[in-house]
């Protein structure tokens, strides 16, 4: 039987770790916040005060179901390889555009079942949009489905668009390929938006955008949550250009390349 959860107080704790994160953003001593982990890529204040709110919330909520985060990743492949269920979080996605300071970072928290993401949560810290969704038999407060809350309250279902010709694509605002090049001139990809963070899947989950190819690394934590709203929504997130499913909990949490498209 499926672990069924409350989306609704997932959605409460993105938003409270928002707030944590806006108090860094907001600090008058910006510049002193940055830090950089051992691979060189920026780590802020504001990454460790965000998992410091979601892991201990998820754990006081949902005690059965570990937790993957960012922040607090090493966990040997040999403890977690036979989780059936787990809680995988990027506390701050975007950091990079955290430190730009344009307001495109995120809080996505997902949950895995089976090594497929089940239910997402999105939170955009600065605007206050929160995206959401959560396949059937794992969600006991919405209709399944994928759907987008603005900061006044008001929430709208979700559904990409289905086109099959001059497909908008979305773009990193921070990398890009020549093989991204290819892979949307191959699909006609007439048009481009550039984003950040996690809220590339959110374009294409609510029809702003058709098309979006990552070819440079990422980690299982940037993609779940974004994965969980764009199926939710009618699309798909596929291992590179290939039909195969993107899979979670892998000896190696480095993702390889990856499509998110609209049409099926």
């Amino acid at each position: 039987m499926a672990k069924k959860i409350n989306i609704s107080i997932i959605n409460s704790i993105a938003v409270e770790a928002g707030k944590e994160i806006l108090k860094v953003y907001h600090d008058d001593d910006f510049s002193k916040v940055v830090d950089f982990k051992a691979d060189n890529s920026p780590l802020t204040l504001a990454d460790q005060a965000s998992h410091k709110v979601i892991a201990p919330a998820l754990q006081q909520q949902y005690p059965d179901i570990p937790v993957i985060s960012e922040e607090g990743k090493d966990i040997a492949y040999a403890v977690r390889k036979d989780w059936g269920y787990f809680w995988l979080v990027d506390p701050l996605d975007g950091t990079k555009e955290f430190i730009k300071r344009n307001g495109q970072f995120t809080v996505n928290i997902a949950l895995i079942h089976q090594g497929a993401p089940v239910a997402g949560v999105i939170y955009t810290p600065v605007t206050g949009e929160l995206y959401f969704a959560g396949k059937e038999g794992y969600v006991e407060d919405i209709e399944p489905g994928a759907y987008k809350q603005l900061g006044d309250g008001k929430t709208t279902k979700l559904e990409v668009n289905h086109k099959t010709d001059q497909l908008i694509a979305v773009r990193s605002s921070s990398h890009a390929s020549e093989e991204e090049e290819k892979v949307l001139t191959a699909y006609r990809a007439t048009e481009n938006i550039s984003k950040g963070s996690s809220l590339k899947f959110c374009m294409v989950a609510e029809g702003k955008a058709d098309i979006y190819y990552r070819h440079g690394p990422t980690m299982e934590w940037d993609t779940a949550a974004g994965q969980a709203i764009v199926e939710g929504a009618g699309g798909a997130v596929y291992q590179g250009t290939s039909r195969k499913s993107f899979a979670y909990n892998k000896e190696s949490l480095l993702n390889s390349s990856f499509l998110v498209i609209a049409k099926q």
